[in-house]
C-alpha cells in the first residue's frame, strides 16, 4: 500500500478519493497560484507568473537592502498596484534614488520612501515591552504589529469599546508610546482555527467532543526520524484515513504551544513523502523543495495555503511582526507571528501549511472572525521557529 500524502495537508481527503493524485512540477505548482494572482490583481496569466517570479527572485535584493539601511529600516513591502515593486521605507529624512536590481535574469523596481516615524527594531521593541499594558491601555484590545506604513504600531480595537473617535485614540497612544500610532478597529474574535465536527484529521480533546484539524508539513529531525506537523491546539491523539479508506493512527512525538509556537508533530506518517496537497478537492500534489524564513517574508508577499475547511485560497501577507491578544500562546504570544488578509481562513483549518509554489512558509495557528463568520485576518507561525531540531523536509 502505498501513503501519499504522507502528509499532505489535510488528512481529510474525501471518502471516495482511491486513485493517487496527479503530482505537479514545481513551475506548475508556482503556476497555480499565479492563477489565484491573475484573478485578484486583474492580470493576464503570464504577468502573474513573472510577478511571482519576481517576488521569489527579490528576496536576495530585500536581504542586502536591509543590511544597507539597518539603522533606518522601517519597512520593505511587496507592492502590487499600479506595478509590482519593492517599497523600502526609512525613517528620518533623506530619499535615496530608486533603481531596478536585477535578480535572476529578472528587473526588480526597488522604490524609496522617507519620514518613518520610527524603525522596525525600535517598534519591536516597545511592542514587546508593551504587549502586557496594551489589553489594559486599549478598550477592546485585539492584538498588535509593527506598522508597516509608519514604522510605528499598528493596534486592533474592537469598534464599541471606545467611544473617542480613532485619530483622538490614535494621538493619545502615540504621545504616551513615543512611537506612530495606528488603530484598526475590527469587530472581530480572535480565535484559534481548531472546529467541532467529523474529519479525515480528528480526534478527542478532554472533554470528549471531536475536534478536526489541517497537517501542515513532512519535518524531519537531526536522528533521521520523520514525523507530520499539525497545530499544538489540536487533539493529541489524532487519526486520519488513506486514499484507500485505510485509518491510521498518528502518535504525537511532541507539542509546542507557548510564546511563539503553536505546533505538535505526530508520527507513524508511513512512507515520508514532502509533499502536499495542491487545491481544494485534493486531485493535485505538489513537491515542497525548499522553505523560507520569517525575515524573508515582507508585507504585500502572495502566499497561499490548503487547510481543511477553507481549502485552497491565496492571499497577500499584512503584517510580520504581530502579537493576538490574550494568552493565545500558553501566555502572553510574542511579536513573531505573521497575518494574511482574509477572506480565507476557517475553524478546522488549525495546522494547515503556508506555501509559495513548492516553498514551504509557516502553519496556521488561527484567524479573526467577524460576526457572521467571515474571516478578517489569518494568522501563521513561521516554519523557522520549528522546534528543537526538526526541520521541514524536502524533495530534493
Amino acid at each position: 500500500m502505498r501513503w501519499i500524502v504522507a502528509l499532505l495537508i489535510a488528512l481529510a481527503g474525501s471518502p471516495g478519493l482511491a486513485a493517487e493524485p496527479m503530482r505537479l512540477s514545481a513551475d506548475e505548482a508556482l503556476a497555480q497560484d499565479a492563477s489565484l494572482y491573475a484573478t485578484r490583481f486583474g492580470v493576464s496569466p503570464a504577468e502573474a507568473l513573472r510577478r511571482l517570479q519576481q517576488q521569489r527572485a527579490s528576496i536576495a535584493v530585500s536581504e542586502e537592502l536591509r543590511v544597507r539601511y539597518r539603522d533606518r529600516l522601517a519597512s520593505i513591502s511587496v507592492v502590487h498596484r499600479p506595478d509590482w515593486h519593492l517599497l523600502v521605507r526609512l525613517s528620518g529624512a533623506g530619499r535615496p534614488a530608486d533603481f531596478v536590481a536585477t535578480e535572476q535574469g529578472l528587473p526588480i523596481p526597488v522604490r524609496f520612501e522617507d519620514g518613518a516615524g520610527a524603525t522596525r527594531e525600535q517598534a519591536l521593541a516597545l511592542l514587546d515591552r508593551e504587549r502586557a499594558a496594551l489589553p489594559k491601555d486599549v478598550a477592546g484590545y485585539r492584538g498588535g504589529g509593527v506598522d508597516p506604513r509608519t514604522g510605528g504600531l499598528i493596534l486592533m480595537q474592537r469598534p464599541s469599546a471606545d467611544p473617542r473617535p480613532v485619530a483622538e485614540v490614535e494621538q493619545a497612544l502615540s504621545a504616551r508610546l513615543g512611537l506612530p500610532v495606528r488603530i484598526r478597529r475590527l469587530d472581530a474574535l480572535m480565535t484559534d482555527s481548531a472546529a467541532i465536527g467529523g474529519g479525515r484529521v480528528e480526534g478527542p480533546n478532554a472533554e470528549g467532543r471531536r475536534f478536526r484539524c489541517t497537517t501542515g508539513f513532512v519535518v524531519r529531525n537531526g536522528a533521521g526520524q520523520y514525523g507530520i506537523t499539525t497545530a499544538a491546539h489540536c487533539p493529541d491523539t489524532l487519526s486520519w484515513r488513506g486514499p484507500d479508506g485505510e485509518e491510521r493512527l498518528l502518535p504525537m512525538l511532541g507539542a509546542w504551544g507557548a510564546a511563539q509556537n503553536d505546533v505538535q508533530i505526530h508520527g507513524g506518517i508511513g512512507q515520508a513523502d514532502p509533499s502536499l496537497f495542491s487545491d481544494t478537492a485534493k486531485t493535485t500534489v505538489r513537491p515542497v523543495t525548499s522553505w523560507a524564513t520569517r525575515p524573508m517574508t515582507r508585507p504585500g508577499d502572495w502566499l497561499c495555503l490548503r487547510g481543511e475547511s477553507s481549502g485552497y485560497a491565496c492571499s497577500e501577507v499584512e503584517l510580520t511582526d504581530f502579537a493576538p491578544a490574550g494568552e493565545l500562546c500558553g501566555g502572553l504570544c510574542t511579536n513573531s507571528w505573521v497575518t494574511l488578509r482574509g477572506p480565507e481562513c476557517r475553524r478546522g483549518d488549525s495546522g494547515a501549511p503556508i506555501f509559495l509554489g513548492t516553498v514551504a512558509y509557516g502553519v496556521l495557528k488561527g484567524g479573526a472572525y467577524l460576526p457572521g463568520g467571515a474571516c478578517a485576518f489569518s494568522y501563521y507561525q513561521s516554519v523557522d521557529y520549528l522546534p528543537d531540531d526538526w526541520r521541514v523536509a524536502v524533495q530534493r
